[in-house]
């Protein structure tokens, strides 16, 4: 200890510490590559690699995902619909009389009173004419001629049930929305 005893002469506490070579490893932070390496970054080769490998992932990716979004854009159309129908089956319960749920257009619906050809329902969500507009880049049409599900006082379609087959226009894929004589609202492949 240099500072206890004055007549010591040996080496300095200092430089035979193991903590002091610590210090200079951890200091020299290119351990083990030689400064010149350590300084380098990506090279252009390595890099248009890493441009033409994400290139190739997206131009196999976009397909799947196109499928996927037309699937999805009929499916939501069919789920609106299905919620459509369903608030006609709803109404009818509500003012306790028959409602028919019918097409007035491939894009539009609407519903009547007592039968199919009665006086059309106005209120929220309808036009002037009762007219309901279907979600876009959908269109329907009745599964036959008499295929207008027609909603009694206890919401079951036993007076004529009935069905529509929904079209994607970009794609023409197909669901079916059916109501069968419980008056259950169902969507089908």
């Amino acid at each position: 200890m240099a500072f206890l005893c004055p007549g010591y002469s040996g080496t300095p506490l200092a430089t035979t510490e193991p903590w002091n070579t610590m210090k200079t490893v951890q200091a020299d932070r290119t351990w083990p590559f030689s400064p010149q390496q350590a300084e380098r970054g990506f090279t252009l080769a390595e890099l248009v690699i890493l441009i033409a490998v994400i290139g190739i992932l997206s131009v196999m990716a976009v397909p799947s995902f196109l499928r996927y979004y037309q699937a999805a854009t009929l499916k939501s159309g069919a789920q609106q619909f299905a919620a459509l129908v369903n608030q006609a089956r709803e109404l009818a319960i509500k003012e306790n009389d028959k409602l028919c749920v019918k097409m007035s257009s491939p894009t539009q619906m609407k519903y009547t009173r007592i039968d199919c050809s009665g006086a059309a329902w106005v209120g929220p969500g309808t036009d002037a004419a009762g007219n309901i507009n279907l979600p876009p880049g959908i269109t329907a049409a009745p599964l036959t001629v008499t295929a207008n599900p027609i909603f009694d006082y206890v919401g079951s379609a036993a007076t004529q049930s009935g069905g529509f087959t929904l079209t994607n226009t970009q794609t023409g894929a197909t669901l079916t929305v059916s109501v069968p004589a419980s008056g259950r609202v169902t969507i089908q492949p």
